[in-house]
């Protein structure tokens, strides 16, 4: 009786089935497409794709899902006559479902598959990366395209094709992009490893979402390393001084000039008195965060630090970019460390990292005040020593957050431990397990390792 009226309800559903496909044939095409691309049965899919696009371009979203899929295949395979195709395809999704398609993402996707199988000329190819970035830089997030992107410009610059000026306008567009994206994961990193240092177990989906952080910091990271390599000694003192004393002249004037000359000047510390003329004239045209800041430099050049430190102030107060107040802010962290305030460094180092996540030398430097603070941090050896072990903790955070420095920091971590209570030390002493607290300006507490 039940397997009588089971076939019933088969037959009913069939029935019904059958009757919806005849009143929608674009379910029937859609169909004879979706299903073998959803198996990576892409030679049949493919016959059938030009009908679903042809007569049913708004039938589903999973058709040009699933149509970049397969010519991706077919272009893996070494068919490069399918690039048109995928472009075509991305175009048709764009075209009809615009609120879902990232444009960014999918224009730098076509640009990149193009410059790997060498389509186009060097111009045409960084054309494709720049309507990307300027269409939608929002969805433009991928570190190798970025870096694709800026190469280009580079090559294009070698090949006397690109202005210098251009080349240099394009990296800082293209290094405040990858410090943006760097600084999101970073912080999203940092949230969960705070949660396990204060002693929080991660779920199994955060720490997975931990591994997933800590991966696109480091892709970041290498990609930030590797435009500064690509720009190599373009950028060093002997172009710059020479391209801004020509150019100087006809844009004193011009604020965004100024600043940006000067900031590269500053960046890369050239000694030359267009640097001060430079910083004179911005703040007469427009006194700003970024002229205070230069102002303080030059004071700290001159050891005039107390001035120094009222430049910096005052350009923290001004600035509301998030990365240039973290450099200001980590400038008054260095001038206070330098001088022995170490308290009043770490808490601007912190504030650095409010601002910056990503800026891993501030945990490496408050390793470097903990470890040289162990003879006031203790009333034993063993105490003074294991500040050490503290010291480690904020380099091992260094190299976790800012790939960048990951090899110092992860030397230093190594280096501080060794300088820590050995495990000898730790049994006659019987202070395995055990917490020692900190009453200097270090604060907190430190666990000895179990033996």
């Amino acid at each position: 009786m039940k397997t009588k009226f089971a076939s019933l309800l088969f037959l009913v559903a069939l029935g019904i089935s059958g009757k919806t496909l005849a009143q929608d044939p674009c379910m029937t095409t859609g169909s004879l497409f979706i299903e073998p691309a959803k198996a990576q049965n892409y030679e049949v899919a493919l016959t059938h794709y030009d009908k679903v696009i042809t007569e049913c371009p708004t039938y589903s979203l999973a058709t040009y899902q699933y149509a970049v899929k397969m010519f991706e295949h077919f272009i893996e395979k070494g068919d490069k006559s399918k690039i048109s195709d995928l472009e075509k395809a991305y175009k048709l999704r764009i075209q009809y479902y615009p609120q879902k398609s990232k444009e960014g993402d999918i224009l730098s996707d076509i640009a990149q598959i193009k410059y790997d199988n060498g389509i186009g000329t060097k111009m045409e190819q960084f054309k494709a990366f720049d309507e990307a970035f300027k269409k939608d830089e929002e969805n433009f997030k991928s570190p190798k395209r970025i870096y694709t992107y800026f190469s280009l410009a580079m090559d294009l610059y070698n090949e006397g094709q690109m202005e210098l000026q251009d080349v240099f306008d394009m990296y800082d567009v293209v290094q405040a992009k990858i410090e943006k994206e760097e600084g999101y994961y970073a912080g999203k990193l940092t949230e969960l490893l705070n949660r396990q240092d204060n002693g929080e177990q991660l779920s199994s989906k955060d720490k997975k979402k931990l591994g997933a952080y800590e991966k696109n910091v480091g892709y970041y990271g290498q990609i930030k390393g590797s435009v500064d390599a690509k720009l190599g000694s373009v950028a060093d003192c002997d172009n710059l001084i020479p391209l801004y004393e020509k150019n100087f002249e006809a844009n004193k004037t011009n604020v965004g000039w100024l600043k940006s000359a000067a900031g590269r000047l500053n960046a890369k510390d050239c000694e030359t008195p267009l640097f001060f003329q430079m910083v004179q004239q911005l703040h007469s045209l427009q006194p700003s965060a970024s002229s205070a800041f230069y102002l303080g430099r030059l004071a700290d050049r001159e050891g005039n630090t107390s001035k120094a430190m009222e430049y910096y102030n005052q350009a923290v107060e001004l600035e509301s970019n998030s990365n240039k107040k973290a450099d200001y802010l980590f400038a008054i962290a260095e001038n206070l460390r330098k001088k022995g305030s170490y308290s009043s460094a770490r808490s601007n180092y912190m504030k650095v990292l409010d601002v910056k996540p990503s800026k891993g030398i501030c945990y490496l430097r408050i390793a470097q005040m903990y470890a040289e603070s162990s003879n006031s941090c203790g009333n034993t050896v063993f105490e003074k020593r294991a500040i050490n072990w503290k010291a480690a903790e904020m380099a091992d955070k260094a190299a976790r957050v800012d790939p960048s420095i990951a090899s110092s920091a992860n030397a230093a971590a190594s280096a501080y431990r060794q300088r820590a209570p050995s495990k000898n030390d730790i049994f006659s002493e019987g202070m395995a397990g055990k917490t020692i607290t900190f009453n200097c300006w270090v604060g907190g507490s430190v666990k000895v390792p179990s033996l």
